[in-house]
């Protein structure tokens, strides 16, 4: 009777063995099928910058790349601006300097084009605090030598002012920041960092201010961008409760008014703390993606979710990584609403800036691995812009000093 016993576990565990084993291989068909080479090889792309070169900040706008960054000289920092069109570089163009800069890794330049205008910003240092600084708008078209500067927030609160994206639309632009004015409230319930957001016109005008979510996540990076119905938000949020869960949350503009925050996706990460690491958001049309980080149950991921309804609704997110992703993450839109994700992760000894384009159906294209770098705070934030079938993708390069590098590749349809 015990040898019978035997057997059948014997015959069972076979069974199960051999059914583990077609379904892994089932897996394995799949994701070959799903896998497809869609890019060709990478393009080296002269870069006009300095030896000490970080914080790129990419947009395209009417078919041409638009660049800033910031260099370091001695104890000086300077930001700069270009643009690469046909394969060439423009004239550099300096927009603003100083020795009293807030130069932050993860905060840095936000750039938005209008036109022939353009719109920047810098952080300064408005009192001894590590922490205490101001956001200064830059207007200015590389056409013209007339820079118009001026201070976004008018609190005149010595506290955390920063993480600003920007975009444009119709005769101006729709800013977004962090804004710690609340962070410094006798009160220690109520000190609270923020998100708000304001229309800034083509002449300067700071106009229709709004605080968007009374409590955010501290240092997390914001992304703004434009849908057929307006702006929309996304960022890292922050529960009103002891619970400090840090999930990506929207907001939209309908109707003429902002709506309640709501969130992307219920990671439920709680996290005592901030992870520095912010959402990314791209738009085509009615077509909306956001990707982003978490680490919720202790399993670093990347994640993208898809929405064709200007970001009302979203569809399940989809994994990026292969596993214990760093994050840092950037999204764009193809012609075909497919949507390409860079991110950083390590891969064996290596730590890989990567790029995977996604389609709407869940099915990941082979990753494209553009460079070996380091997971350190100095390798910044990669970034990624579509012209075309055209990929272009910059990253602060850390061999000797820091130095921007690019390069670009052709997507298959």
């Amino acid at each position: 009777m015990v040898q019978k016993k035997y057997f059948l576990v014997l015959l069972t565990s076979f069974f199960i063995l051999i059914s583990c084993k077609k379904e892994k291989q089932k897996i394995k068909e799949e994701r070959e099928v799903n896998v497809k080479t869609t890019f060709t090889s990478l393009t080296k792309i002269d870069m006009p910058v300095s030896e000490f070169s970080h914080l790129p900040r990419l947009v395209v706008s009417n078919e041409k790349l638009h660049m800033t960054w910031v260099e370091k000289k001695d104890s000086l920092a300077i930001l700069k601006y270009s643009c690469y069109n046909k394969n060439k570089w423009s004239g550099t163009k300096i927009i603003s300097s100083g020795k009293d800069w807030f130069v932050n890794w993860a905060d840095f330049p936000a750039l938005a084009v209008n036109g022939d205008n353009m719109l920047t910003n810098i952080l300064k240092k408005s009192a001894p605090g590590t922490y205490d600084y101001d956001i200064f708008l830059s207007l200015f078209s590389p056409n013209e030598i007339k820079i118009s500067n001026f201070l976004l927030n008018k609190d005149k609160v010595a506290s955390e002012h920063g993480f600003v994206s920007m975009k444009a639309y119709d005769d101006g632009y729709y800013v977004s920041w962090l804004d710690g004015r609340k962070t410094k409230n006798k009160d220690l319930r109520k000190r609270e960092m923020t998100l708000r957001n304001a229309f800034i016109n083509l002449d300067g005008k700071i106009v229709n201010e709004v605080e968007l979510d009374n409590r955010v996540c501290d240092c997390c990076n914001t992304a703004t961008a434009i849908s057929n119905n307006g702006p929309v938000v996304v960022y890292r949020d922050r529960s009103n409760d002891n619970e400090e869960v840090r999930d990506i949350s929207i907001v939209r503009w309908i109707d003429g008014e902002w709506t309640k925050p709501k969130p992307i996706h219920s990671d439920y990460w709680k996290l005592n703390g901030c992870p520095v690491n912010g959402p990314a958001l791209a738009t085509k049309g009615s077509n909306v993606a956001v990707a982003w980080f978490t680490a919720q149950n202790e399993t670093p991921r990347i994640l993208l979710a898809f929405s064709n309804n200007n970001g009302e609704k979203f569809n399940k997110p989809i994994r990026i990584d292969s596993a214990n992703a760093i994050g840092r993450v950037d999204v764009s839109f193809l012609k075909d609403n497919s949507a390409l994700v860079s991110w950083l992760e390590p891969i064996e000894e290596n730590v890989v800036l990567q790029v995977a384009r996604v389609h709407k159906n869940g099915s990941k294209d082979e990753n494209m691995v553009i460079a070996n770098t380091l997971a350190s705070r100095q390798s910044g934030f990669p970034q990624l812009e579509v012209i075309n079938d055209t990929v272009y993708v910059a990253w602060t390069d850390l061999n000797e000093d820091p130095k921007i590098k690019m390069v670009s590749y052709k997507v298959q349809f």
